[in-house]
């Protein structure tokens, strides 16, 4: 384990690295909480910034719930009825999740959920906008680490579905 990482960074280094994935992550000097934050502290458009998105989907039964990852481009909103339609079965809601259950599930603090290497693995959607850009940054575990990527590689990482899921 690399001892000048934050340990939550390190679990996305492995995770990356597992999966053949080169590009490390990139520290940064002040916090990345927002996508626009993120976006001025590399010099890029927001739209580059990958951002993960929680949020709660639960059934009727008791006890039932799971984590929706949306991972999205930073200068789009997301359309919660379009990713209702899409994960949730008949009787399922879904809403946001608070700092307590994204940390239960993913295992790391809002303003630094990478969108791969959580301690449940979620139910994930990768935004189509994505791929207006060549590569794009996600967190990596800390609202200072980001890594670059390309959005195809970002899919598969996640191995997820891509769908719009934004704001028209």
């Amino acid at each position: 384990m690399d001892k000048t990482l934050p340990e939550s960074v390190q679990k996305v280094v492995d995770f990356l690295r597992a999966s053949g994935h080169a590009a490390a992550p990139r520290m940064l000097d002040d916090a990345a909480r927002t996508a626009q934050q993120a976006a001025d502290a590399l010099g890029i458009q927001v739209g580059q910034i990958a951002k993960s998105i929680i949020f709660r989907r639960q059934s009727n039964q008791e006890g039932d719930e799971a984590a929706v990852l949306v991972v999205t481009s930073g200068d789009r909103r997301v359309d919660e009825a379009k990713v209702q339609a899409l994960v949730c079965a008949v009787g399922a809601t879904l809403g946001r999740a608070d700092a307590q259950f994204v940390k239960s599930k993913t295992g790391y603090a809002i303003g630094g959920v990478p969108p791969v290497a959580h301690l449940t693995p979620p139910v994930c959607l990768v935004d189509r906008e994505l791929f207006r850009f060549a590569t794009v940054w996600a967190a990596a575990g800390h609202p200072h680490a980001v890594f670059e990527v390309s959005p195809g590689a970002l899919q598969a990482l996640c191995n997820a579905p891509v769908a719009d899921v934004t704001q028209s």
